[in-house]
């Protein structure tokens, strides 16, 4: 009889150690990024990604989280608001733009997450009212994303200093979330300060001339920490800067004058490495050229697909994803734009009349 039992456990053996020493084999898509450190791999950032709309001035993105995590974005930019004790996130205001509130955004981002166990994803949480860290920690608890959430053993990390990609996906804290002011990672290890770990480009750029991957704003060393670009390009409508969809194409592109590419290839050129997080606006124009940029940096193959751009009616171009279909979604886009921005401006008039 022990003869037998021996020769069960020895033969179980393998099976047990194989299962507790599991190991993630694809990372975001791709095998070969499973040993690269986070802060070493190029990512797709929705700039706004809350801020979802055709014809609205406010808006920065054609679809929603969940199209847009399915179509490869891997950051997810918001801005933070207060409004009646609640977390909303709003663009400038909740009066011009409310896009929900954060609970039920990151319940979103959870059941995506959930449902894609082999991808890892980072919030960027713009807090425009300055709100406790302890305060976002009570959304993500009743949302579920703190079991998700990786918690840094140091407050900061060079990019070289990060886990990788496998270890973060084989220890199930898959979530990594920047906050650009009020962390306390004594009090909420997991929220992260973003500029003692992230150096920013400019932003509201409206000269195409100015995506030089230079140092706008950081906290931290900028020749170690993690690299984001705001490559997304604003024009301006009666004074006030909003997306410059027209030039969406080009901006998003993988080369030419102003292109997402082209920036890249200048963060290269400048710090001898790319960046980390590139944030963008409507990302399926240049039909998908923002994640071929993305996965040339990272030395993968791209072979996904995006949606067409919306239009103002709503309706799809036929085509799936050329320029021509970019271009007059494009313009519908603009028409809408100058009555949504005018309609605002009679709105405001109409409050002193």
């Amino acid at each position: 009889m022990f003869f037998w039992h021996t020769l069960v456990v020895l033969i179980s053996l393998p099976f047990f150690t194989n299962a507790l020493n599991s190991r993630a084999t694809t990372c975001n898509g791709h095998a070969e990024l499973c040993d690269r450190t986070f802060g070493n791999v190029t990512y797709v950032g929705a700039h706004d990604s809350y801020a979802v709309g055709v014809g609205n001035i406010a808006a920065n993105q054609d679809y929603d989280i969940t199209q847009q995590l399915n179509d490869g974005i891997r950051m997810l930019q918001m801005q933070a608001h207060n409004s009646s004790g609640e977390i909303r996130l709003c663009h400038t205001s909740c009066g011009l733009y409310d896009g929900g509130s954060l609970q039920d955004y990151l319940t979103t981002v959870k059941k995506w997450m959930d449902a894609n166990p082999n991808d890892v994803v980072s919030l960027l949480i713009v807090n425009i009212d300055n709100l406790p860290v302890s305060q976002y920690a009570s959304v993500f608890v009743a949302a579920g994303v703190d079991k998700l959430s990786y918690s840094p053993q140091s407050p900061t990390l060079p990019a070289s200093g990060w886990p990788t990609l496998g270890a973060l996906i084989d220890a199930g804290t898959r979530l990594i979330t920047f906050i650009d002011n009020g962390a306390d990672t004594a009090a909420v290890p997991y929220i992260i300060d973003e500029f003692t770990n992230i150096w920013e480009t400019a932003y509201n750029v409206i000269d195409k001339s100015l995506f030089n991957c230079k140092v706008d704003r950081s906290k931290g060393d900028t020749s170690t920490t993690m690299i984001l670009i705001n490559h997304f390009l604003d024009t301006t409508l009666l004074g006030q800067p909003i997306p410059d969809i027209k030039a969406a194409n080009v901006t998003n592109s993988a080369s030419g004058p102003g292109s997402l590419g082209e920036e890249v290839a200048t963060c290269v050129s400048l710090h001898n490495r790319n960046p980390t997080f590139m944030l963008v606006d409507f990302y399926e124009y240049g039909g998908g050229s923002v994640f071929q940029v993305a996965a040339t940096a990272n030395g993968v193959q791209y072979s996904g697909s995006v949606p067409s751009p919306a239009t103002a009616s709503g309706a799809k171009p036929s085509s799936t994803g050329g320029s021509g279909s970019s271009d007059s979604a494009a313009a519908s886009h603009s028409l809408s734009l100058v009555f949504s921005f005018a309609g605002i401006a009679l709105g405001a008039i109409s409050v002193f009349i």
